[in-house]
């Protein structure tokens, strides 16, 4: 078992109430640990099976659910998604606002399709990302998606012309539902986390009492408990609204690394873990979040110098990085700084787990690379 002092170490220096983290390869795990607090507020201690928000690290999950359908012809990737979810048959693209403010809207220029919004390509944003779409909200009056259960936004652009990270993988969620005849949450418990033995992950309208708190600094740098629960809104979110643990998501991450199976069951084919594990967006440059929200979310670039390239829900980067990951190696994050990384050549994975407020805090963007530089030390 590694040592995990350079790790902790790391954690303390980051200022982080606390955080659990695991690597693995595809037979078990290489690595566990948990250190600190869940919650600064009563002192509870951070262990490895503490339910934590792991907020986008959904979309993977979600992601995979999708090609599950598309596998049994329920879904596929290139008709238009509108025949499954036909409130995106006439979508509109932002074009702009007039001088009085009023948005300028005009008809998407073809089809929104499952494969459009699994890359991020399909046109949507994030209100708390793009000013645009903030700016919309306002403009309208409408609320934040996921707030009231609302997620019809205008398009950024024509679906397939660029990449913007968005609501794109709420809509696989609504698509997986639509197609199954299930919940998002019933589909995923049936077809993802019982057959793989992810017994704390759920959609959760109430957390836990020992869950842990999401946290964010005050002006004196002391850790405050921020009330947020990511689960509790109307719609079940397939883009952020799971909770999870490390050795959970641990189990994902493994699923994907052996080609879709895990401890004798299958749960997609090898060829669809491949169609997802390779750069399905050509030359458009993918990964780069800016933000209209800092409070919330920092802007994040995790491979600047490279030509990041996204999959079936991951970002791919194309280049090897020294001690660290291989090339085409996946990857994404949750917004309250959590982590992973899947390399597939080397044949390990690896999941950071915080709950801190901004995203893209410095901090802990060093504690995940300290945890991945382990992997391959």
């Amino acid at each position: 078992m590694m040592n995990d002092s350079t790790l902790a170490k790391a954690i303390e220096k980051a200022g982080l109430a606390g955080a659990s983290a695991m690597i693995v390869d595809k037979d078990g795990t290489r690595f566990e640990g948990a250190w600190g607090k869940a919650n600064a507020a009563t002192g509870a201690p951070m262990k490895l099976d503490t339910i934590c928000q792991i907020a986008s690290m959904t979309k993977a999950v979600v992601s995979v659910a999708a090609m599950q359908l598309v596998e049994q012809g329920k879904l596929t990737l290139d008709g238009p998604i509108s025949d499954v979810l036909p409130e995106l048959a006439d979508a509109q693209v932002l074009d702009g606002f007039a001088d009085d403010g009023t948005p300028q809207l005009r008809a998407a220029k073809r089809p929104i399709t499952l494969r459009h919004l699994l890359t991020h390509t399909a046109g949507f944003g994030y209100h708390f990302v793009q000013i645009e779409i903030l700016k919309y909200l306002q403009a309208t009056g409408m609320p934040a998606p996921g707030s009231m259960g609302n997620y019809t936004l205008p398009l950024l652009f024509d679906p397939g012309e660029r990449w913007e990270y968005g609501v794109g993988t709420d809509w696989v969620g609504f698509a997986v539902a639509a197609a199954s005849g299930m919940t998002l949450g019933d589909y995923l418990q049936h077809h993802i986390f019982a057959p793989l033995g992810m017994t704390d992950s759920a959609f959760r309208q109430t957390l836990p009492a020992d869950a842990a708190a999401v946290h964010i600094r005050g002006q004196d740098g002391a850790l405050d408990v921020l009330p947020v629960n990511l689960g509790a809104g109307e719609v079940q979110s397939g883009g952020g609204g799971l909770s999870s643990t490390a050795p959970d998501y641990a189990r994902f991450l493994r699923m994907i690394l052996r080609e879709g199976e895990l401890d004798g069951q299958r749960i997609v084919s090898a060829e669809t873990i491949a169609e997802m594990s390779r750069n399905q967006i050509g030359d458009i440059r993918a990964g780069y979040m800016g933000t209209s929200m800092p409070e919330l979310a920092q802007p994040f670039d995790t491979f600047p110098d490279q030509h990041t390239g996204w999959g079936l829900g991951f970002l791919i980067n194309p280049d090897a990085i020294e001690g660290r990951r291989s090339a085409n190696s996946l990857a994404w994050a949750g917004i309250f700084n959590s982590y992973y990384w899947i390399d597939p050549s080397e044949g390990v994975a690896g999941v950071f787990v915080s709950q801190l407020s901004p995203f893209g805090d410095p901090g802990a963007l060093d504690c995940f690379e300290t945890l991945e530089r382990m992997a391959y030390a």
